[in-house]
């Protein structure tokens, strides 16, 4: 990994989308991500027609995902999953290593409605309870690893920082935002004509940022701390508290400042972020990676897909005389005559 150390007089950088920004604040004990995405949420949440707050929602669960999934040190892939009986029934991001990401969301639109309506539309409130699954997959000869925690009238941010807590017992906190970008009309010049005009409503497009930071000190002792779970210990037993560590109190006290516009604003880039918050402790950015939004789906996995299923389910699909298939994920549409997905048997 190459090291590109932040000076002390930074230059104005262009901001870089669609990007994963690796840190290290080497004196406070501190690594993390930055996470900026533009064009590649645009493209994921655009090929859907999702209320407002369930894309949002979703835009949260996208950066979430690529801020942990991008840990992966070997070709993987990261799932995040949510089973929930609120108005968003369930998420799912998919992330492939090194940078690739789609997703998607099934919800009860008139639920949503009536939660807007209500003016209780939080990702807490559409989430409601249920649980968060994290499940990476090294490949086919490789067993899942996959861990759980309880949606409990939450958000995002707050499952992350629970399952942490719970399961990995690594100090570690994350902040998420998600925003809609408008601008003005632009003028639209016919050559053939030499008419202008102005272009009908506001350009959109969406945008979202999202920061995790971790305390990895090298000594083991220095990272027990208050926040930690107790483990296994007897119900009843009073816990031994440990003093946070000064470092570590200073890190989420520095992260606990980060706006939700700094991490979306297009004008500040992920390098000038870090420099605010950490140019006193002296901060390292390594190389960046990109990340796109790319479905796994294909014609002719989706043809092999049908395939599979018996004649009398592939009977059930026909409508107009052929059988049609769409992508959850991307919303592509396969469209196969019956006799392209008989089976060969």
């Amino acid at each position: 990994m190459t090291e590109i150390a932040i000076p002390s007089r930074v230059p104005a950088a262009a901001p870089v989308e669609d990007a994963i920004l690796p840190f290290e604040v080497a004196s406070l004990d501190l690594r993390g991500r930055v996470v900026r995405l533009g064009p590649a949420l645009d493209r994921i949440l655009g090929s859907h027609d999702y209320p407002l707050p369930v894309a949002t929602l979703l835009g949260e669960a996208i950066v979430l995902t690529v801020l942990l999934g991008s840990s992966l040190k070997f070709e993987g892939r990261f799932i995040l999953q949510t089973q929930s009986d609120g108005p968003v029934r369930m998420l799912v991001v998919d992330f492939t290593s090194p940078g690739r990401v789609r997703a998607c969301a099934r919800f009860d639109r008139a639920r949503v409605e009536a939660a807007i309506a209500a003016r209780a539309a939080s990702a807490g409130e559409l989430l409601g309870q249920g649980h968060l699954a994290m499940t990476i997959d090294q490949g086919t000869d490789m067993n899942r690893y996959q861990g759980l925690v309880a949606l409990t009238g939450g958000g995002l941010e707050e499952a992350a920082h629970e399952y942490f807590l719970r399961s990995e017992q690594i100090p570690t906190r994350v902040r998420l935002a998600v925003a809609e970008e408008f601008s003005a009309a632009k003028l639209d010049v016919t050559s053939a004509t030499a008419d202008t005009e102005l272009a009908p409503g506001p350009r959109h497009r969406w945008r979202a940022g999202g920061m995790l930071l971790q305390f990895l000190p090298k000594s083991v002792e220095r990272m027990r701390s208050a926040d930690l779970d107790p483990g296994d210990a007897p119900e009843g037993t009073v816990p031994h508290v440990v003093a946070e560590d000064d470092a570590w109190r200073e890190g989420r006290a520095l992260i606990a400042t980060v706006e939700d516009i700094e991490l979306i604003d297009p004008d500040l880039s992920s390098e000038r972020l870090l420099y605010r918050l950490f140019h006193e402790h002296g901060v390292r950015v390594f190389r960046s990676t990109a990340v796109e939004a790319k479905c796994s789906c294909s014609r002719h996995s989706v043809q092999n897909m049908l395939k599979s299923f018996s004649q009398d389910d592939r009977d059930h699909m026909v409508e107009n005389g052929v059988i049609s298939v769409t992508c959850e994920f991307c919303s592509s549409t396969y469209v196969f005559e019956p006799s392209e997905v008989a089976s060969s048997e």
